[in-house]
């Protein structure tokens, strides 16, 4: 390898679709209708899926969950807390394009490694969330 360069793990494309079909037959257990998007380590769209009657606006949604949660590390429910009362990330933050800080995103990690991130929207954020680890253990990796 050159020194000049680093090796990085990412979730492979099948563990990502069969990651979606798990959050989505979750979703149906629950009585709900999600999109469900699942991203590599950099971000990067992998995996999709969309029930029908699932919201429009969720689609992109559920991508960028997936995408914060893949670029920071960790779930994006946990963004409220970390922004509190500072004035200045609670303006600022949220007009960032593509970041989500509400919940339903969880970092992808195997072996304390962040290998991608997966984003669900559809239902309540603890449904979606609810959602995300089920298509995680599906696949046997955790947030």
């Amino acid at each position: 390898m050159n020194p000049s360069t680093v090796t990085t793990q990412n979730i492979d494309e099948d563990a990502a679709a069969r990651a979606c079909d798990a959050a989505v037959a979750h979703a149906r257990s629950l009585g709900i209708r999600i999109n469900v998007a699942v991203c590599d380590a950099s971000g990067t769209l992998l995996a999709f899926r969309r029930m029908h009657g699932a919201f429009l606006h969720s689609i992109d949604i559920a991508i960028d969950k997936a995408y914060t949660a893949a670029s920071f590390g960790f779930p994006t429910r946990q963004w409220m807390d970390l922004i509190g009362q500072d004035e200045a990330l609670r303006i600022g933050l949220p007009l960032r394009p593509r970041l989500v800080v509400f919940g339903g995103g969880l970092p992808i990690k195997t072996q304390g490694a962040l290998v991608g991130g997966i984003g669900v929207s559809g239902g309540s954020a603890e449904q979606d969330e609810l959602c995300a680890h089920a298509g995680l253990a599906a696949v046997g990796l955790s947030a």
